[in-house]
């Protein structure tokens, strides 16, 4: 006989977990901002800046970006992103501990 599915409490816990994946995020995204030094800047520059990265059609621009913020989680931005731990996480992810072996 088949096992009789219980699709409310499924939905309740698909629910649950978008809930807590977006919560984290948030929190990510506060963290970044902190970390970056971002949060002392202005609410409408710091919201503006933003809005023109979305809306950047520059590939070049876009990819500039990009690199200085791989560069900071790499450790050789701001000295405040290793405090915020990006740095030890991300170097085992890219293997780039395995060259000091």
């Amino acid at each position: 006989m088949r096992k009789v599915r219980d699709y409310d409490s499924e939905l309740k816990a698909l629910g649950d977990k978008a809930r807590a994946l977006k919560a984290k995020k948030v929190q990510q995204l506060g963290e970044l901002v902190t970390s970056t030094g971002a949060d002392a800047l202005d609410l409408d520059l710091l919201a503006g800046a933003l809005l023109a990265a979305v809306e950047s059609a520059d590939a070049n621009e876009k990819e500039a970006w990009r690199a200085k913020g791989a560069a900071f989680f790499q450790g050789r931005g701001r000295k405040t992103g290793r405090r915020a731990g990006g740095d030890g996480e991300r170097t085992k992810q890219t293997g780039a501990g395995e060259k000091q072996a």
